[in-house]
């Protein structure tokens, strides 16, 4: 953890577990289950739940929950497979939901 201290990361709000470096935050435009959600290139201290398929805003999905692996909080989502070719650049990345988190410095 001491490689991670001088950089801001995010938290899962509900334990304070690090899920994601500041480094790695993509975007703030989406939108998850419960609001305003962030699009990250890569999420850490988490466990990818089952993939299935999910019809969301922009089009259909395999899509994977992602959980906080200290307290179980659901967080959002893993995008595994896009079905529209103008999407495939989310293939790989994180969604997790503003209200779940908090940035650290």
């Amino acid at each position: 953890m001491a490689e991670l201290s001088d950089q801001p990361l995010f938290s899962c709000k509900n334990c304070q577990n690090p899920l994601a470096l500041r480094s790695d935050l993509l975007s703030k435009n989406f939108w998850g289950k419960s609001g305003p959600a962030f699009l990250f290139s890569h999420a850490m201290n988490i466990i990818v739940g089952q993939k299935e398929d999910r019809q969301l805003i922009t089009g259909l999905y395999t899509i994977a929950d992602i959980y906080c692996c200290n307290c179980g909080e659901v967080l959002g989502w893993k995008y595994l497979r896009s079905y529209d070719v103008r999407h495939k650049s989310k293939e790989g990345k994180f969604i997790i939901e503003r209200a779940k988190i908090s940035k650290e410095y």
